[in-house]
C-alpha cells in the first residue's frame, strides 16, 4: 500500500495581491464604521419571505430553461453526449429501420421463405414454428406460431382480429417505437374474440360499430407480433390452421365488420441478398447513419414526461455539430465508440437485467421500460421485442455452476425436482442458441424442450433432467437431449403467463451442472 502526502500549496503574495488584501481590509473596516441605515425595512409576506425577491421555482418541465443556442462546446463534451444519445436512441432507431424494411414488402409474404413480412398496416403469419434459418430477429422460439407487421397510425388506424382460441394460449404483443407494449391482448387477459383497433395519439375519429376496444399508441409505429402456442404434434399443426387464418391486421378502410380470413400457407417468398460468413442478425443500427437518423426519430417520438430536458440536451449538440465540421466528426466517432465499447457487450445475457439466483439473469421491466435505457438497449441488442414480465418471464444463462462459459464439447444437465417445473399458467420452454443468438441446426431438428414436448421422460423420483451437449447422451436419453454446437452457446428459459412466484423471484430455475 502506498503512502500519499498531501502538499498544501503555499500562497506567495505579490505586489498586486498585497494591494488587494490591503484594499479589502479597508473596505471591511469602512463598512463596519458606517452609520446604521435609516431606510425602512421591507415588510415580509405572510409566508415569511419577501415575495418581490423570490425567483419562481419551476414546477413543470416547460418552465425549466434548456441549453442556450450557440454554446461553445469541446470535443470531449460533444462525444460524451454522443455516447449517451447512442445508448438512449439505439432501440428507437432499431425499430425505425425495421419498419423501413417492411415498407418494401410488395404484399404479405415470407422473406427468404422463413420470416413473416408485410406492407405497412398489414401482417403476415407463419403456419408452424419459425425456421432455424431465420436471421431477422435474434432469440426466436419454437413454441409459438409467429406473425409480424408494422403500422403507420398517423396515416391510418389499424384493425386487428382475435379469433376464438378456446383454451389455446396466445398473446398479441403490440410494441410502440420505444419497444414498450401498448395493450393487453391475450389468453391471460380474457380477451373477447372479435375486432380491435389501434389509433395514433392524435386520432379523433369515430369508432366503427363492431370494434370491441380501441388501443391508442403514443407513437405512429407499432410492431405487431401475434404469438400462438402450438403443440409439437402433427395433429395440432392441422388443428391450428383455421385459427391462424383469422389472425389478420389491416387498415381501417378495409374493415367491413366481417371476420376476414387468409390462407397463410400460400404466401409468396421474397428473397434478399445473402451475406457471406456466419449467419447473424441484420445490423439494424449503424453508427455511420446514426447522426442523420436520430433527429428523424426524435420528431417521430415525443419525449416521455421528464424527457424534455434530455431531448433539448441532445438537440443542442446536434445543432452545434451541424455548424462545425470538427465537432460533427467527433460526434460521429462517439457513435462508433459507444457501439464497440458499450452496446456490443450488451449482446451477452449477463448484462441483460439483474441476477435472480443460480447464475440466471432476468430483466425486471421488459417492454415497460420507462427510463431504464440500459436494459431497453440491452434487450434491443440481444433479443429484440420481449413480452412484459407478467406475460412472459425471460430468464437467461451463459455459464455453468462453475461460472465457466457454456461449451457444447462438454455435457451439461439441468434437473427440475418433482413438482418443481416452472410455475406457469401458460407454458414453459428451454431454448438453446448459438454464439449469434440464433438456432443451432442439428440432426434432431430440435431447438428447445418444454411443455410442447410430450415425449420427455421423467426420472424414477419424478424429476425431469435435460441433457445439453454436442454429442448424444445416449439413445435412452435422447428424448431429453437439447443438442448444442461444439462451441459456445447460451440458454433462455421462457415462462409464459408465469405464476407470481416467478415474477417476484421466489421461484428460481435450477443451476446448470457440467458433468465430470
Amino acid at each position: 500500500m502506498k503512502d500519499y502526502t498531501i502538499i498544501k500549496p503555499k500562497f506567495q503574495p505579490t505586489m498586486k495581491s498585497s494591494n488587494l488584501l490591503v484594499l479589502s481590509f479597508f473596505l471591511i473596516v469602512a463598512s463596519c464604521n458606517q452609520e446604521p441605515s435609516t431606510e425602512p425595512v421591507k415588510p415580509e409576506s405572510d409566508s415569511g419571505s419577501v415575495s418581490s425577491e423570490q425567483v419562481p421555482i419551476p414546477k413543470m418541465a416547460s418552465e425549466v430553461t434548456g441549453p442556450a443556442s450557440g454554446n461553445n462546446m469541446s470535443k470531449a463534451y460533444v462525444q460524451m453526449v454522443g455516447r449517451m444519445a447512442f445508448i438512449w436512441g439505439y432501440p428507437l432507431v432499431n425499430a425505425h429501420n425495421r419498419r423501413i424494411a417492411f415498407s418494401k414488402a410488395p404484399e404479405p409474404c415470407l422473406i427468404d421463405g422463413v420470416a413473416p413480412f408485410a406492407p405497412i398496416g398489414y401482417n403476415a403469419m407463419l403456419t408452424s414454428y419459425i425456421s432455424p434459418d431465420e436471421t431477422f430477429i435474434t432469440c426466436p422460439n419454437q413454441d409459438v406460431v409467429y406473425g409480424a407487421g408494422f403500422t403507420d397510425l398517423d396515416k391510418e388506424p389499424t384493425v386487428f382480429q382475435v379469433p376464438d382460441f378456446g383454451d389455446r394460449f396466445y398473446v398479441y404483443a403490440l410494441y410502440d417505437q420505444r419497444t414498450d407494449e401498448i395493450g393487453k391482448i391475450g389468453k391471460q387477459y380474457g380477451t373477447k374474440p372479435g375486432f380491435y383497433m389501434m389509433v395514433g395519439k392524435n386520432w379523433k375519429g369515430e369508432t366503427p360499430k363492431g370494434i370491441n376496444a380501441v388501443l391508442r399508441s403514443s407513437t405512429s409505429l407499432v410492431f405487431c407480433v401475434p404469438r400462438i402456442f402450438k403443440e409439437s404434434t402433427p395433429e395440432d399443426s392441422i388443428a391450428i390452421q383455421p385459427l391462424l387464418s383469422q389472425v389478420m391486421f389491416y387498415p381501417l378502410s378495409k374493415f367491413d365488420g366481417k371476420m376476414q380470413t387468409k390462407d397463410w400457407s400460400k404466401l409468396p417468398h421474397v428473397n434478399t441478398p445473402q451475406s457471406k460468413g456466419p449467419k447473424k442478425e441484420s445490423p439494424w443500427v449503424q453508427p455511420a447513419l446514426f447522426y442523420d437518423q436520430l433527429p428523424i426519430i426524435m420528431k417521430e417520438v415525443d419525449p416521455l414526461p421528464g424527457e424534455e430536458a434530455l431531448y433539448a440536451w441532445i438537440k443542442s449538440v446536434w445543432d452545434a455539430a451541424s455548424k462545425d465540421s470538427t465537432l460533427k466528426k467527433a460526434l460521429a466517432e462517439s457513435f462508433v465508440v459507444a457501439n464497440n465499447e458499450i452496446v456490443d457487450s450488451l449482446f451477452y445475457f449477463k448484462y441483460n437485467g439483474r441476477n435472480i439466483g443460480n447464475g440466471w439473469t432476468a430483466p425486471v421491466n421488459a417492454s415497460q421500460w420507462g427510463t431504464d435505457y440500459l436494459n431497453r438497449t440491452a434487450i434491443s441488442k440481444s433479443s429484440m421485442y420481449q413480452n412484459t414480465p407478467e406475460e412472459t418471464q425471460y430468464q437467461f444463462k451463459e455459464m455453468d455452476s462453475n461460472k465457466e462459459v457454456f461449451n457444447g464439447k462438454n455435457m451439461y444437465t439441468i434437473t427440475f425436482p418433482k413438482g418443481k417445473l416452472p410455475h406457469v399458467k401458460g407454458f414453459w420452454s428451454l431454448t438453446l442458441y448459438n454464439a449469434q443468438h440464433l438456432f443451432f441446426p442439428n440432426p434432431l431438428h430440435r431447438f428447445s424442450l418444454g411443455t410442447k414436448n410430450k415425449s420427455l421422460q421423467l426420472g424414477s423420483d419424478g424429476s425431469l433432467t435435460i441433457y445439453i451437449s454436442f454429442k448424444s447422451p445416449g439413445k435412452d436419453k435422447e428424448s431429453n437431449w437439447l443438442p448444442a454446437p461444439a462451441g459456445t452457446f447460451s440458454l433462455l428459459l421462457r415462462n409464459y403467463w408465469p405464476e407470481q412466484s416467478i415474477i417476484d423471484g421466489t421461484s428460481v430455475p435450477p443451476d446448470i451442472i457440467k458433468s465430470k
